[in-house]
């Protein structure tokens, strides 16, 4: 029976989908102006675990994830490079795919842009202003009447009357109220805009969430999901402008995963403190990073360094150390493995328990390889399939633990001097059998002896 964290209700709930074994469920994207940086990693993949812990127990999933291509940050950005908003937005969503294959995460289902969803817009914010829950000043803008939305800060536990402290209306600005947001933006000289019933502009981002859920799945969906800097304001104007729209419960779940953070401070490119995913993959491999991302549970922060992408390196060369030389077969056994490993996952995406059960696995793979490789290779698909779960050990075990050797190593001379270190040995010459091995080692080579033979891999 899966459970999820609700950050609706701050507890750990019993995931019922609203329409049998459906499951509908909208996930904040990108906002396309730059490469993505690892804190965007962070969330793509988080999702992508639950997408696949949510098809692997059997539910019929459809999994939307929105494309922000028109806000501040996007203008700003084609106008310094010189280039139109849709040039630079096509660029870096191709980017976004590229970093999104190397991690091995699967793309979502549906994958709307703001830009193709400007009527829907139109018609929400026309419905929330016949309403009275928002008002157009005149001036080409639009706002939503914070106030006047009985539930406002029920997901973030938010005051009303504490948020207005310290708050201000900026001079340029037409609110009636400092906490009103805006959901449509009048056209300024230079920038790109659209035709509305208030003049020609923008959408501002909350509302482009609220249309483009609600479009993909409906009035009320399933889960919501993000990473948890969204909780406020963004998604609490979600739910604000959602509800007061449909008059129906916006979404049944929250799901916020946490933040990668350097030196205690989330990872953002507002703090100059980010790594690209591109950067990261240039040193380390895409399934030492996915595993980094994938081995600490969804709500919790990780802390980036050099030392914990070494952990996850070490790690999946056990799995794969384990899983090396046994033949492909199809999995056998483990059922107590499997009960453990889906109870964790049960657990509100328990990852942490979930790896501590592959590595049990693995203990009982190494001690059945000596003496029946039969079923070693059983329990090593089974291994491959539950890991699978998680995104990682796909690979053939022998091409990940070489993985980087090109261009450091000639893997033919390698093999070469194997060859001649496995004949000195037979002739008993330990001495050439010592000189070779630590010629290997120089070249940062390390050799693997086993019964099956001698292996390598690359040193750190």
């Amino acid at each position: 029976m899966l459970t999820i964290y609700n950050t609706l209700t701050k507890s750990k709930e019993v995931f019922k989908p609203l329409d049998g074994n459906k499951v509908r469920m909208y996930v904040c994207g990108m906002t396309v102006y730059d490469f993505c940086h690892l804190g965007h990693g962070r969330s793509m993949v988080a999702f992508d675990l639950v997408t696949r812990w949510l098809r692997f127990s059997g539910y019929e999933l459809t999994y939307v994830r929105n494309i922000t291509d028109i806000d501040d940050k996007i203008i700003n950005r084609a106008r310094d490079n010189g280039e139109t908003f849709d040039t630079l937005t096509a660029r870096m969503i191709d980017a976004m795919h590229e970093d999104e294959a190397r991690l091995n995460i699967l793309p979502p289902d549906l994958e709307p842009r703001a830009t193709d969803h400007i009527p829907g817009m139109h018609a929400m914010i026309q419905t929330l202003v016949d309403k009275d829950y928002a008002y157009a000043p005149g001036n080409g803008d639009v706002y939503y009447r914070v106030g006047k939305f009985v539930g406002y800060g029920k997901l973030s536990r938010k005051k009303i009357e504490d948020l207005r402290i310290g708050a201000r209306i900026e001079v340029d600005e037409a609110k009636h109220d400092p906490l009103d947001f805006v959901l449509w933006k009048g056209v300024k000289p230079g920038e790109p805009s659209w035709e509305s019933p208030w003049g020609p502009g923008r959408p501002g981002w909350h509302i482009e969430c609220s249309v483009m859920s609600t479009c993909c799945l409906g009035d009320t969906f399933d889960i919501h999901g993000g990473g948890n800097d969204l909780e406020f304001p963004h998604h609490e104007n979600e739910i604000a402008q959602s509800e007061a729209a449909t008059g129906k419960p916006y979404a049944n779940a929250w799901m916020h995963c946490g933040m990668i953070r350097i030196n205690g401070e989330k990872m953002s490119k507002s703090l100059n403190n980010f790594f690209t995913i591109r950067d990261v993959l240039e040193k380390y491999h895409p399934e030492v990073v996915r595993y980094l991302l994938v081995s600490s549970h969804y709500r919790s922060s990780i802390n980036y360094s050099e030392d914990s992408l070494k952990e996850s390196k070490g790690a999946l060369e056990r799995f794969y150390h384990a899983l090396r030389g046994l033949p492909r077969v199809e999995p056998v056994g483990g059922q107590s493995y499997i009960e453990r490993f889906t109870q964790a996952m049960n657990d509100d995406f328990g990852t942490p328990e979930a790896c501590a059960v592959l590595f049990d696995m693995v203990r009982e793979i190494n001690r059945l390889r000596e003496g029946d490789e039969v079923a070693a290779a059983g329990l090593a698909a089974r291994l491959r399939e539950l890991a699978g779960v998680l995104g990682v050990l796909q690979m053939d075990a022998e091409d990940f633990l070489k993985a980087g050797a090109e261009g450091r190593v000639d893997a033919e001379q390698v093999e070469a001097l194997i060859e001649a270190r496995l004949a000195a040995r037979a002739g008993k010459n330990w001495a050439e059998s010592d000189r070779i091995r630590d010629e290997l080692t120089a070249l940062g080579v390390v050799l693997e002896d086993s019964k099956g033979g001698t292996t390598w891999r690359l040193a750190d």
